[in-house]
């Protein structure tokens, strides 16, 4: 009897994209009731690139807009807006996608901590996550080696481990977030994003998947 190819679900997300913080506890849910025998990969999409430049005002106010119409969207999300009054923003999430993947050198299961940190210091507490201070004092509050840490974020192969999961992506055709593409064998399926229910996601995964 021939074996049924390998299935993958990924997950392909930022960790300062606000639409990903909506998803969360959808996310939540709908790998808790995925089957057994489909593996979750975890990819960083990279929103915007390393800049030390202020964000534009143009930038903030959409930003802004954006953050009231997920909380209009979507039950129980919201956003504390002192974020834009108490730090400097920038447009640039590459460091915080290092920092995931450098938490992940330290446990598999530090990517979703590290990712969770990341949102409730940026959505809850005004905390500024384009800014590598940051990041290492999120590192340490969740239980990470603040020397590893730290040599991981800075390091080169962090660095190209990042811009191989945004090709990743983009060979997924996930360019735009969150993103989930589920794949077995040699045949890949978007999986449309419901930021409200698991159910109609974890339908279209069922319908593709091979059991037999």
């Amino acid at each position: 009897m021939a074996c049924k190819p390998p299935a993958t679900l990924y997950y392909v997300h930022d960790p300062m994209c606000s639409w990903c913080w909506g998803f969360a506890p959808v996310l939540a849910e709908l790998l808790n009731r995925l089957p057994s025998g489909i593996q979750v990969r975890r990819l960083l999409g990279g929103l915007a690139v390393d800049t030390d430049e202020p964000m534009s005002r143009g930038m903030q106010d959409m930003l802004q807009q954006t953050w009231h119409r997920i909380e209009q969207k979507i039950p129980g999300i919201h956003f504390n807006f002192d974020f834009w009054t108490n730090c400097q923003p920038r447009r640039s999430t590459y460091p915080s996608c290092r920092a995931v993947i450098a938490a992940r050198q330290q446990g598999e299961g530090f990517d979703a901590q590290m990712t969770k940190a990341i949102q409730r210091a940026y959505y809850e507490q005004a905390r500024n996550p384009s800014d590598d201070e940051t990041l290492i004092e999120l590192a340490v509050e969740t239980g990470l080696d603040e020397a590893q840490f730290r040599q991981d974020l800075y390091s080169t192969d962090t660095q190209q481990q990042l811009l191989d999961e945004i090709e990743l992506a983009r060979e997924l055709f996930a360019e735009s977030f969150p993103a989930l593409v589920f794949q077995q064998g040699n045949s890949n399926w978007r999986v449309p994003v419901d930021h409200l229910d698991s159910a109609p996601m974890l339908e279209m995964i069922d319908m593709h998947y091979e059991t037999d």
